[in-house]
């Protein structure tokens, strides 16, 4: 059984927080660059990571619609 969700336009406007974004691209950067980051970090930018696929999504099935 499919289900249909409808999604407000202003989904499409739905960012990370400034913050948040800086706080991934510090995490990010030092992966890249070799250094090891800790457990709790890689715990951190993986969420935040998932949560940056997850407002991408909403964002293009709201356009579609």
């Amino acid at each position: 059984m499919s289900t249909t969700i409808e999604l407000p336009e202003e989904v499409i406007h739905f960012e990370l927080p400034e913050a948040v974004q800086n706080r991934l691209q510090y995490l990010l950067d030092r992966q890249d660059a070799g250094e090891e980051l800790t457990s709790d970090e890689r715990d951190e930018a993986e969420g935040l990571v998932e949560l940056a696929e997850f407002l991408t999504y909403l964002r293009l099935t709201a356009q579609r619609n």
